[in-house]
């Protein structure tokens, strides 16, 4: 059997896209920069066709859409009126709702950011409530332009693959 490395590269790159795919709304996987890791494994397999300029652009898109989804929550938050806590409690909340199931994936990130909220300041319900709107308004809106980004990056690698 001959290990054939450009077909190497076109598995491990519709892998990495993937796990990139799965890391939008896993937050201890970096989603963009995994999927476009998968996009550069593409450019050197002989199945894909994607230009250096198309790299370049989407790495761009990938460090951006990550710094701004480590920004969206804490600016929702603050613009809410809550705390870093509330942003915290809300990355908790998703991490907890992994082991709950898939129906608490909305539901625990909210919950978290208001519990975070309510531990800072507990004083004021109706106050950690608003800030945990706001944490959750900045995850979903973080976790939703890294998807579309991921879910752009999947669309390319296909059409290098099936309609270059």
């Amino acid at each position: 059997m001959h290990f054939d490395p450009t077909l190497f590269f076109a598995i491990l790159a519709g892998v990495l896209l993937l796990v990139g795919l799965v890391g939008t709304v896993l937050p201890v996987l970096p989603g963009p920069p995994i999927a476009w890791a998968g996009l550069l494994a593409a450019h050197f397999s002989n199945y894909s066709n994607l230009e250096v300029w198309i790299l370049i652009a989407t790495g761009i898109a990938a460090v951006f859409v990550t710094v701004i989804d480590n920004v969206f929550p804490s600016l929702m938050t603050k613009k809410a009126g809550g705390s870093k806590a509330a942003t915290w409690g809300c990355t908790i909340g998703l991490l907890a709702s992994f082991f709950l199931g898939p129906l608490f994936i909305l539901i625990a990130p909210f919950v978290g950011a208001f519990i975070g909220e309510m531990i800072h300041d507990s004083s004021d319900a109706g106050r950690a409530l608003k800030a945990a709107f706001g944490a959750f308004k900045g995850f979903l809106l973080g976790t939703g332009l890294k998807m579309i980004t991921v879910i752009c990056f999947i669309w390319l690698f296909l059409w290098s693959i099936f309609w270059r």
